[in-house]
């Protein structure tokens, strides 16, 4: 699996699934733009997952913003349980405080295997942050704050996934994601 196969499979899953079924209204204007930077770690142990993640959290502090607004911190090789994956969230966090980041960046998580609490493992509602990949996808509050502010009922978007995607069912996603 090289970086190219890694970053075209998950491009092809912010087309399809998040951006195509409107998972989240606001990562269509980033895309088009090119303004969503993709990095392949290749940490194998979740200490240099951590200096990756570090370094990804000050590139994105340092870029400019019409530049590279959001980064998909993508780690093929090392978290792949989601359970070890979800426990890492909890470093995750603590390297943006360490980093003085708080109300600056904040990270959002997806998986192959994600699962939400008090759901089953086979639960399509799951899908709406399931990723070909683990990610760690690091957001610019200051544009999330504007994303919100434009978009008339932010609090409705869990919902309307859930619906958008029970609607579509497993069967559905597997066609999307096989097109």
């Amino acid at each position: 699996m090289t970086n190219d196969t890694v970053i075209a499979a998950t491009r092809q899953w912010l087309e399809r699934a998040v951006i195509g079924l409107n998972l989240c209204p606001f990562a269509k204007a980033v895309h088009q733009k090119g303004q969503v930077r993709y990095v392949v770690s290749q940490a194998t142990t979740p200490e240099a997952l951590l200096e990756d993640l570090q370094a990804e959290l000050e590139y994105l502090r340092d870029a400019e913003p019409n530049e590279t607004d959001t980064t998909l911190l993508i780690h093929p090789h090392v978290l792949t349980d989601f359970l070890d994956y979800n426990e890492f969230l909890e470093v995750a966090d603590a390297a943006v405080t360490d980093l003085d980041l708080e109300g600056e960046i904040q990270v959002a998580s997806f998986h192959p295997d994600y699962q939400f609490a008090d759901t089953l493992p086979d639960d399509i509602t799951n899908f709406s942050n399931r990723s070909p990949y683990p990610t760690l996808h690091l957001l610019r509050e200051d544009s999330i704050d504007r994303a919100v502010a434009a978009f008339p009922d932010a609090a409705s978007i869990f919902e309307k996934n859930m619906d958008t995607l029970i609607k579509l069912g497993k069967p559905g996603w597997d066609e999307l994601m096989s097109r």
